[in-house]
């Protein structure tokens, strides 16, 4: 549904070069770039895709999936279901622990809101562990006094969802559907659900670019869409206001406040952030709203965004071409050495079961008990559909020769994710390097299979 209409930078107010020059510089940085779209006064004035990334593809947003939650929350203030003073032990009876600290007893709504809910860090690595995520955060010791101390917490966002789906009797993303996500035309909005029946709330919805752009245009527009108030226009302009410092956080961007689910920026603007460059970045002053989807280190993005953007928007003409065709290219070079054998590996956390090095070299991955044969061979990207679950609905592999490795490479174009395998065959082992462009884990891990005995 393309419900924002077109139109020429110069009918905006800006200049063409200007935004040639803005791709030219995001097309050279360091930071992989895979879609981007400019709004300025609610038109489209620029949208460009990295083949083989799409546009109109879903793609895993990480944390600007709070930014939704938070929507929800003002949705249900507005339905008089809670406050953002009341007090979060008081949704819950049999998940309490047997003691109630007193910071505990004492954390409210808004603390989850603003994440000064007390905790010294992020409380999502202890939830992970348990299916009972909400027992679980309740169980957590509250280090400070709420609303006192700020530390980005997904946890949080999480506790919020699930008091949601106790108040309103609907999981989060369904109670979102009617009242948000289909009036903005994303219907192609999915978000998993964690084992005790939540949605996680802080991580895990996807959008295609257009649909974050709607969204971004919707806040800019204080809520209102065709026509329609669809979140209070008090509720958008608290959520996107500084409410708590967060001076104590470790980059610029990440210093100049902390609404609700919302963090502000540099230049007057606020944005929903995810990892690795998931950004929904509204600029008010200059009625302009930014999207990225992106395998890039935030912060770098973010300058890169500020030393070529705001001179746009203020009528710079600019200097720099893109490339005609913007695209990520699959790595190069001669075709592999194969011997045939296949190898199996031991449980492991990177999802490798086998190997097979032949012309066309496949690889046996598992995801929560699903596993797919992927296959990579030299040449262009080759696509396959993706049946794995959380990497999207297709797969693009390449494969060439390293003097003794088989290097493969393997991109899932609805996540930021490519991973690279390097794999070393011996008499009877395989040693595979597996590399990943990002993550939340050790970006490089050396994994060793053993060749089957019938080959």
């Amino acid at each position: 549904m393309r419900s924002l209409p077109r139109s020429t930078p110069e009918a905006q107010g800006l200049t063409t070069t200007a935004l040639d020059a803005f791709v030219a510089a995001l097309d050279s940085s360091e930071q992989e770039i895979q879609t981007v779209m400019l709004i300025r006064h609610g038109h489209v004035v620029l949208e460009a895709e990295w083949a083989p990334y799409r546009l109109a593809d879903p793609h895993l947003l990480f944390s600007v999936s709070k930014s939704f939650t938070s929507m929800a929350v003002g949705l249900a203030v507005e339905a008089g279901l809670l406050s953002v003073d009341d007090k979060v032990i008081s949704f819950f009876d049999e998940e309490l622990p047997e003691k109630i600290s007193d910071n505990l007893a004492a954390m409210r709504i808004r603390d989850l809101l603003t994440m000064t809910t007390g905790h010294t860090g992020d409380t999502i690595g202890e939830l992970i562990r348990d299916e009972r995520m909400t027992r679980s955060f309740l169980g957590l010791e509250v280090e400070h006094e709420p609303g006192t101390h700020f530390a980005y917490n997904s946890g949080a966002t999480y506790l919020l969802s699930a008091i949601l789906q106790r108040l309103t009797g609907e999981r989060l993303f369904d109670y979102l559907k009617p009242r948000l996500f289909e009036p903005l035309g994303a219907t192609e909005a999915s978000w998993p659900i964690t084992p005790e029946g939540v949605t996680p709330g802080g991580w895990g919805l996807s959008l295609n670019t257009e649909s974050l752009a709607r969204f971004g245009q919707f806040l800019l527009q204080q809520g209102q869409w065709q026509g329609r108030q669809l979140v209070p226009a008090e509720w958008i302009a608290a959520a996107t206001t500084k409410q708590v410092s967060n001076a104590n956080h470790d980059s610029l961007d990440g210093q100049q406040g902390y609404g609700y689910q919302f963090w502000r920026s540099q230049y007057g603007a606020y944005r929903a952030d995810g990892a690795f460059g998931q950004f929904c970045l509204v600029l008010p002053d200059q009625v302009t709203v930014l999207v990225t989807t992106s395998a890039a280190a935030g912060q770098e993005l973010l300058n890169l965004i500020w030393e070529h953007l705001p001179p746009a928007l203020d009528g710079a003409t600019g200097s720099g071409t893109p490339k005609p065709s913007l695209e990520i290219s699959p790595p190069s070079g001669p075709a592999p050495a194969a011997n045939g054998r296949t190898y199996q590996f031991e449980r492991n956390d990177h999802n490798l079961v086998a190997v097979r090095l032949d012309a066309e070299s496949t690889f046996t991955l598992e995801v929560a008990g699903v596993q797919q044969d992927v296959t990579c061979a030299p040449g262009g990207w080759r696509e396959a559909e993706c049946t794995l679950p959380g990497l999207g609905s297709r797969v693009l592999t390449s494969a060439y020769g390293d003097q003794d490795a088989v290097v493969a490479t393997l991109r899932f174009p609805e996540t930021p994710y490519c991973y690279t395998l390097s794999c070393r065959p011996s008499a009877e082992e395989l040693t595979v390097e597996v590399g990943m462009n990002v993550g939340f884990g050790p970006e490089q891990v050396t994994l060793t299979a053993h060749a089957d005995c019938d080959h």
